[in-house]
């Protein structure tokens, strides 16, 4: 996505290896199907396509699943046309990318390619549906940690793309005290003094479920309050409460957490909170429906399929 680094590279690498290795077998793995009936000297071209309207997110690792492919079968590797990038919002039918090669490549790349690009796309595309609710309040959307494990550095990536921001990558580098750490650490004044002495160069965020919490919270010296299962009148009240208690101070980020639902979204943002977080941004969106086409034309037509050596044998 222009302006985005894009999802950390071997993160991205090694997703990818993790998912070939689900779909071929340990490495170099095989496809019996497409290695049994295309010759292995074939080459096509196969056009990347979203059947759904949304916002495109994952094209970022087509490149290093062709490449994978190729380097496991011993092929040339494949070529990539854009045709749009991740971050566009396109309609339903739009050719998003082009892929040119030897046809084992695409074929054999096709699944895990489909299954990332469409699950980066859902993500994308349920996150832009809450940027759009929530445009002109001055809130976004956050996500969180509840990521599909293995996808984390994809997904919240796709959470970009759709428009929405991101709140931590893990629990290593901002400093999240909740219920359990303030009966752990007996009080949240004695959790947030424990955190500033261990990692002082972190941010603390506090978690509260009633008003008279963020007080607490603020004594403690809390950078950033998230304010749990509230309802709209109380949250309102609350975050009035801090703006006037921080005023002169320093702008303290105020996050609307927990039960949250597209059709509440905009009157929550409302209240005047920094941020809503969205848990199901990344847990429960649904994929969008991408397709890989092979144009008949361009395919090489094998006079005979290859021999039983060209075949690898799966590993003990």
């Amino acid at each position: 996505m222009p302006g985005d680094p894009g999802p950390e590279p071997l993160a991205v690498t090694r997703l990818v290896a993790v998912a070939l290795d689900e779909d071929l077998g340990l490495a170099p793995g095989r496809d019996v199907t497409t290695q049994a009936t295309v010759d292995a000297q074939a080459r096509g071209r196969a056009d990347v396509v979203a059947r759904d309207a949304g916002a495109i997110a994952g094209l970022v690792v087509v490149p290093e699943v062709l490449d994978q492919v190729a380097d496991r079968l011993g092929l040339p590797r494949a070529t990539v046309t854009w045709h749009v990038h991740d971050g566009t919002v396109v309609d339903a039918g739009t050719v998003l990318a082009t892929l040119e090669g030897p046809t084992h490549v695409l074929l054999v790349a096709e699944r895990t390619l489909l299954n990332l690009v469409s699950r980066a796309c859902g993500v994308a595309t349920h996150t832009y549906r809450w940027t759009q609710a929530l445009t002109g309040t001055g809130a976004q959307v956050l996500d969180t940690r509840k990521t599909t494990p293995g996808l984390r550095a994809l997904e919240k990536y796709a959470v970009r793309c759709g428009g929405g921001t991101n709140k931590r990558m893990g629990l290593y580098d901002v400093a999240m005290v909740k219920d359990n750490h303030v009966v752990a650490a007996g009080s949240v004044a004695g959790a947030v003094r424990a955190v500033r002495e261990r990692f002082p160069d972190v941010a603390v965020q506090v978690e509260v479920d009633r008003p008279e919490q963020a007080d607490e919270a603020l004594d403690a010296g809390a950078d950033f309050l998230l304010l749990d299962n509230m309802d709209t009148a109380t949250l309102a009240a609350t975050v009035a409460a801090v703006r006037a208690r921080t005023a002169g101070a320093g702008h303290v980020d105020l996050e609307a957490t927990g039960n949250l639902t597209l059709d509440r979204a905009r009157e929550v943002a409302l209240t005047g909170v920094d941020y809503l977080s969205v848990g199901a941004l990344t847990h429960s969106s649904p994929v969008l429906d991408v397709a890989l086409d092979l144009d008949p034309r361009s395919v090489t037509v094998a006079t005979q399929g290859p021999s039983a050596a060209e075949v690898p044998a799966p590993r003990p």
